[in-house]
């Protein structure tokens, strides 16, 4: 696949292209396309994943003076979460290089968004290792910084779990229970998906790869879906 349209796209010709082109090969691809040396995505997404951690709370570190470590936190949280920077993917056209498996490539739902939020960590790896931390700080920041404002003055980095089920409590007198209902892939990329009740109700279903963030995302389309 050809990626120099993509390197005009985010403004970064990358010397290595062997390491662009592995941060958009999901592991998938490669069961149907072996060949030797060649690697997916996931530790370039093991690194990216810190790269895109410390610059996010080294931005918000100078930005808010005044924040104490618990609001930044979560304000932190809510700019990397799996939505924000599968969002931040696709704006990117992300989905146009991605290297799947003819399964994967159908399937255009939430887990897209993962493989997505995974390959964006994946690029702040390859781009750290192709030209260093700078470079991987103005990525980050022409893709994420802007969202700061937003989050921080709609409240969206308020604890979704938690603002269910004071509401909850409040109108319908019923604490939220949370079940796992599926739980898919491999220890290092595991998919769950989680139900939220409301008493007898079956309010939403959510998705993500760690059970708190699954239950978060249940939790945001309940209070979505109920109108809260």
């Amino acid at each position: 696949m050809e990626f120099s349209t993509f390197e005009t796209r985010i403004g970064f010709t990358f010397a290595d292209k062997r390491l662009l082109e592995t941060a958009f090969t999901h592991r998938s691809y490669l069961n149907e396309n072996r060949a030797p040396g060649r690697e997916h995505n996931e530790r370039l997404e093991f690194l990216g994943d810190a790269v895109l951690e410390l610059v996010v709370t080294r931005f918000l570190y100078d930005k808010y003076p005044e924040k104490p470590e618990g609001e930044l936190t979560a304000f932190r949280a809510a700019l990397v979460n799996t939505q924000s920077i599968a969002d931040a993917a696709a704006k990117l056209g992300m989905n146009e290089f991605l290297l799947l498996s003819r399964g994967e490539a159908k399937d255009t739902g939430r887990a897209r968004g993962i493989i997505l939020a995974n390959a964006f960590e994946a690029l702040i790896g390859a781009l750290y290792l192709d030209q260093g931390y700078d470079a991987a700080y103005a990525f980050i920041a022409a893709q994420l910084f802007h969202k700061t404002d937003e989050v921080v003055e709609k409240r969206l980095w308020q604890d979704a779990k938690s603002k269910l089920q004071e509401i909850a409590q409040e109108l319908l007198s019923v604490t939220p229970t949370y079940d796992i209902v599926n739980q898919t892939g491999p220890d290092h990329d595991k998919r769950f998906v989680v139900k939220v009740q409301l008493g007898a109700e079956k309010a939403a279903l959510g998705e993500g790869r760690s059970k708190q963030e699954a239950e978060q995302d249940a939790a945001q389309k309940a209070l979505a879906a109920k109108g809260w």
